[in-house]
Order: structure tokens, then C-alpha cells, then sequence
């Protein structure tokens, strides 16, 4: 039996109906292309309208999560598949719950002694005036729950807190106010419980934001990173510990700031269903260590499972 039969049917799930869906059906597509190339029989469904009538009654054998956001990426699908016994890529449900949350995310960071910046969770509930007591500016300002940039934006004033906390409230019930940290941006990928090379990121915008993420073909992608090794180590060591505080599975993308007054890295988040796109940071990493795309998605794939 060949690696591709192997498999069995595969589903391949994307697109959904968050905010993240054009990003997930780029990533989809770009799997469908690389398991059509290894000859793995397969599925795309867009997680729309009956896709549940049709995973279930499709004969699948597992399941390749390609969605981004939530529904796809916080543990809701992650249930669903558990139910069904359908082995699938990623994290388990309670991990993908809460890395989806970036407060919860950085509250478990903290006991576990990781760095990541200052912060206050911001509901209705609480009083934004009393913020300026507690944090310092610049902040940055983003919706709990969101991924890909969405809905964040750089605050260096406090009248302007209020309006940057309403804009992200309007997508998310609870928004992250978070101390701006001045350095450095890096990304590490961590595909099995161990990290791939570091990526530096360098960017025109204020922020590694959607449109540097997507659109913008300014964006510098720096492999190597241009750390000394001993710190490089430092940071992929920083990232798995980081990770495995959260029970990731499979492969993630964490987010970090080296601040350039200290030199002390912060972690700012875990994506737990890393983009498949042109312009994803995973497949660049694996790139590096010789692993090319199509070769990646079978390893994700590879590593389906149920997490109980």
C-alpha cells in the first residue's frame, strides 16, 4: 500500500464563514493542489451550508483542517470530528479553544513563567478610563478571538483608546488591550514538538497587520533571521515550551517581539491552524529545512488523530 492509499479519503476542510474565510480558501486550495499531486483521494468542502451532512456521510477516513478563525480554528470543529471519531490534523479541542483566546492564551503563559506583554482584557464590564492606571502607552489593540490581524489597530493616545476598543468590540465580545512593544518581529513554526528555523519579519506598515500579511508584496521575510545561533535557540526552545503549555499538536505558528530597549523577547500568540497560502510563513520555515510544500501537507496529514 502506497503513502497516498494510506490515507484513505481525506477531507479537505476550508473556507467556513469567519472572518478568516478568503485566507482559509487560499489555504485550502493549496492543499487540494499538493494532495492532487501525491495522488491522495479527496474531498474539498467548503464548510458552508450541509458540509456536516456530507463529512458525515462521505466515507472520510480523516480529515485535513484548513480553516482559519473561528468555527475552524477554536475548537468548535475540532468537537465536531471527536464526535464523529474522524481522525483530524492539528490541535485537540481544548488547545484550539484556548489559543484561540489571546487573553486566556497569555494568562497560562504567565504562570507558566513565558513572557508576553503586559496586558488587560477589556469587556463591557470594564472601565476603560481606569486602563491608564495600569498600562502604559503605546498600546495595541485587538479582538480576543480573531486571527490574521483582524480588527487591531496601534493606540498611542487614550482618547483614542475608547474608538480603537469600540471598532474591535464590534467584532469580538472581548477585546485585548496590550503594552506595545518597540523591536524586532519574529515568527516560529512548530511542526511536531519541534520548532522549524526562525522567520524576522520586516514590514512598512505600523504592524505585521492583514494587508502586510496578504497583499503586500513589500514585506520582508528574513530566513535567516539574522540572530546569533545561541538566541535563535533561545527563541525556537521559547516557542515550543510555549506551545506545549497549550497542548498543541501537530503544526502551529507562534508570534514574538524582541524588544529593542531590553533585548527581551515577548510572545504574543499561538496560531493554531498556521496559514497554507503564497504568502504562509509555515511552508516557508519547512522550505528551509528541505521540506517542500507538498511534502508538509502529507506530514500534517500524516499526524491526524483523535485527541480524546
Amino acid at each position: 500500500m502506497s503513502v497516498a492509499e494510506s490515507f484513505g479519503k481525506v477531507a479537505v476542510l476550508f473556507g467556513g464563514s469567519s472572518a478568516e474565510r478568503e485566507v482559509s480558501l487560499k489555504s485550502g486550495h493549496a492543499v487540494c493542489e499538493a494532495l492532487s499531486q501525491a495522488n491522495v483521494d479527496f474531498e474539498a468542502i467548503d464548510a458552508t451550508g450541509d458540509w456536516m451532512q456530507r463529512l458525515m456521510e462521505g466515507g472520510f477516513e480523516r480529515v485535513f483542517n484548513a480553516l482559519h478563525g473561528r468555527g475552524g480554528e477554536d475548537g468548535k470543529v475540532q468537537g465536531f470530528l471527536e464526535c464523529l471519531g474522524m481522525p483530524y490534523t492539528g490541535s485537540g479541542v481544548t488547545a484550539s479553544a484556548v489559543a484561540m483566546d489571546k487573553a486566556l492564551t497569555k494568562h497560562i503563559w504567565v504562570g507558566n513563567g513565558i513572557s508576553t506583554p503586559k496586558y488587560e482584557a477589556v469587556t463591557d464590564q470594564t472601565d476603560v478610563a481606569g486602563l491608564s492606571e495600569r498600562l502604559s502607552l503605546p498600546l495595541i489593540v485587538k479582538p480576543a478571538h480573531e486571527g490574521s490581524s483582524i480588527g487591531m489597530s496601534k493606540v498611542t493616545s487614550w482618547e483614542a483608546l475608547k474608538e480603537a476598543i469600540e471598532a474591535a468590540r464590534a467584532l469580538d465580545s472581548v477585546v485585548l488591550v496590550e503594552e506595545w512593544v518597540t523591536g524586532s518581529e519574529y515568527t516560529i513554526a512548530v511542526l511536531n514538538g519541534k520548532a522549524l528555523p526562525v522567520i524576522k519579519l520586516e514590514t512598512d506598515h505600523s504592524f505585521y497587520d492583514y494587508d502586510a500579511k496578504y497583499l503586500s508584496n513589500d514585506t520582508k521575510y528574513l530566513l535567516p533571521c539574522e540572530l546569533p545561533q545561541a538566541e535563535e535557540d533561545f527563541l525556537r526552545e521559547l516557542a515550543v515550551k510555549a506551545t506545549d503549555a497549550l497542548a498543541c499538536k501537530g503544526w502551529c505558528r507562534v508570534d514574538a517581539m524582541r524588544d529593542e530597549a531590553t533585548g527581551e523577547f515577548y510572545l504574543l500568540e499561538v496560531n493554531t491552524v498556521p496559514g497554507m497560502t503564497d504568502h504562509s510563513l509555515v511552508p516557508m520555515a519547512a522550505a528551509a529545512t528541505g521540506m517542500d510544500f507538498k511534502a508538509l501537507v502529507l506530514d500534517v496529514l500524516s499526524k491526524a488523530s483523535l485527541k480524546g
